[in-house]
């Protein structure tokens, strides 16, 4: 019997191919936490108490009352004419006056170009303090028309009672109209001539070629900037509230808040208002969104704003003089009210005073109010920091797979209505919920300065990541190249080259942050806790001096806002309008 040696093959002990856990990898995994915790799991909460019995069984009944009740269906319908009248009336002032910044040289360009962000300084709710005292029936309008003898002063006009709708989409258009115009002339900025000089080849010119040819290049700028506006216009909740426009369903939200643990309504409300901006806003991007053409670099052709005779050129000025006054009436409305002692039914006030702003920053409201906002806005604006100038770096300097969801999930805060985010922070934090603890009730601090970070971030983001586009990476490379660590090579390298990126991205998310209206209006709850713009409501509401203050305070509020953004536009130019764009 033949025996055979056994041979036992030797092969060497595989062993399980790991994936290396980087600083990208951290960063992408804390932030998706982030965003699930504070930006999922509110619009979770939301939508999952549309839906659920109080016995915790599955329901639709709530859903299909809101567009049973006719009060709600009124406030949903009057929401979707205030979001398309107040879009396509954008469009109309930011479009023209994008063309003719673009195309054309004319008188004070500059200085309009710079104006242009004034209607951003204040909060359109504050502004509509200064519409009413010029639109109301006893109002500066009135009081003029009666002087020229143009109407009866018995029987006054009220032009916002005949349209309180109307007036909500002015100061709604009037408001948003700059971040369109910022979109639409840098998207103009990138449509090659030679394209347009294609077509006047051909024989296209005029509205024509605008039409075939420079409206399909810019739509992408266009709808980034429309979308913006739709749905800010759609949820707006301060303008409504101070024309006392109750049928509106962002309004109806509010009035729900205070039994929002034994009514589900507002629950179903929301969840109404979510997905019709979710379902508006895909229709829109599927519509104009996709559309993409491919152009040759600018420098092929002769571009640029170029001359036009005297007379064009003034009637370009005139068009910028009279938007830019129109858009300043709320304002001028706001500063002439807080120095006046009393303004009813005259054209100007008969006397005048100081001691508004005086009070507005010693009043028992306002001092605290302005210190709670600091407060507010300062943590919001370091977490921004932080989390802004991490996503930026993992989305513009590393390969790893996911970044590109990493920044979508950054921009996501401008698509979703700030007043749907701020409910699902009040559904999250009610007693026995994971989140109890930050209960705005017993103390608003941290749900307000997670919810001021949330809405603000995507400001920083795309600051940060302007920064480390313009920034050769091959200086951090060259620092590690001699031993520098890449988080060090990063704090002493490209952090202080993208300084002052970071600090207007900063300083938008700050001054913004301090004039939060949804959040600040739903948030904030007892008097101690009140930020600026909730101070400002209370106090309107006031009877005596109180409508006075609150107009001071918006004047001191508006100083603020506007030296913040005259700053970061200094800083990021032509890019500011990339922070705006979804």
């Amino acid at each position: 019997m033949n025996s055979h040696p056994t041979q036992i093959a030797l092969h060497p002990k595989r062993t399980p191919r790991r994936f290396p856990i980087t600083g990208p990898h951290v960063v992408f995994t804390l932030t998706a936490l982030f965003f699930f915790f504070f930006f999922a799991l509110p619009i979770w909460e939301t939508v999952n108490g549309a839906f659920r019995l109080p016995g915790g069984g599955f329901t639709f009944a709530y859903i299909l009352e809101v567009f049973r009740n006719p009060i709600y269906l009124e406030g949903l319908w009057n929401s979707v004419l205030m979001a398309v009248f107040s879009t396509a009336l954008t469009v109309l002032i930011a479009l023209p006056l994008a063309f003719l910044t673009d195309r054309f040289l004319f008188p004070g360009k500059s200085l309009f170009s710079a104006l242009i962000l004034i209607p951003m300084i204040l909060p359109p709710f504050v502004g509509a303090i200064g519409v009413k005292q010029i639109l109301g029936q006893e109002g500066a309008l009135n009081a003029l028309l009666a002087a020229l003898g143009l109407e009866d002063p018995a029987h006054p006009i009220d032009w916002l009672g005949a349209s309180r709708l109307g007036g909500v989409v002015v100061m709604n258009a009037l408001h948003l109209y700059p971040i369109l115009y910022l979109n639409v002339v840098a998207a103009l900025a990138n449509v090659d001539p030679a394209m347009e000089e294609a077509a006047e080849n051909l024989g296209c010119t005029g509205f024509r070629k605008f039409r075939k040819i420079t409206l399909p290049l810019i739509m992408p700028g266009l709808f980034a900037g429309g979308t913006i506006v739709f749905i800010w216009a759609f949820t707006e909740l301060g303008v409504p509230l101070m024309f006392d426009f109750q049928r509106v369903t962002s309004v109806q939200i509010f009035s729900g808040i205070k039994d929002i643990g034994g009514n589900p309504f507002p629950f179903a409300l929301v969840a109404v208002m979510l997905v019709s901006t979710v379902l508006l806003y895909a229709i829109s991007k599927l519509t104009f969104g996709r559309a993409s053409h491919a152009m040759m670099a600018k420098a092929t052709s002769q571009g640029g704003p170029r001359a036009i005779p005297p007379l064009r050129a003034w009637l370009c000025t005139a068009a910028f003089a009279c938007i830019t006054f129109v858009a300043v009436l709320p304002h001028l409305g706001v500063i002439v009210f807080a120095f006046s002692k009393d303004w009813y039914g005259t054209i100007l006030p008969n006397a005048w005073t100081l001691d508004h702003f005086r009070a507005a920053l010693g009043h028992d409201l306002t001092l605290p109010s302005i210190q709670n906002s600091l407060k507010y806005a300062t943590l919001a604006t370091l977490v921004d920091l932080v989390l802004g100038v991490a996503i930026a770096y993992v989305v513009v300097r590393t390969k790893i797979i996911g970044r590109e969801i990493l920044d979508a999930m950054a921009m996501l805060p401008l698509a979703v209505p700030g007043l749907v985010l701020a409910f699902g922070y009040v559904a999250m934090t009610q007693p026995g919920k994971m989140f109890g603890f930050m209960d705005p009730k017993i103390d608003p601090l941290l749900i307000l300065v997670i919810a001021y970070s949330v809405r603000r971030l995507p400001y920083v983001v795309r600051s940060a990541a302007a920064g480390f586009q313009q920034t050769s990476v091959t200086l951090e490379e060259a620092a590690q190249n001699l031993g520098c660590p890449p988080f060090r090579s990063l704090r002493k390298i490209t952090i202080p080259l993208i300084a002052a990126n970071l600090t207007a991205g900063g300083l938008l998310a700050f001054s913004f942050a301090m004039l939060e209206v949804s959040d600040s209006l739903i948030l904030a709850q007892k008097q101690q806790d009140f930020p600026i713009t909730k101070a400002i409501y209370e106090l309107y509401q006031l009877l005596g001096d109180g409508r006075f203050i609150a107009s001071a305070l918006g004047v001191w509020a508006m100083c603020f806002l506007g030296v913040t953004i005259l700053g970061a536009s200094l800083i990021l130019g032509k890019k500011l309008g990339a922070i705006f764009r979804v």
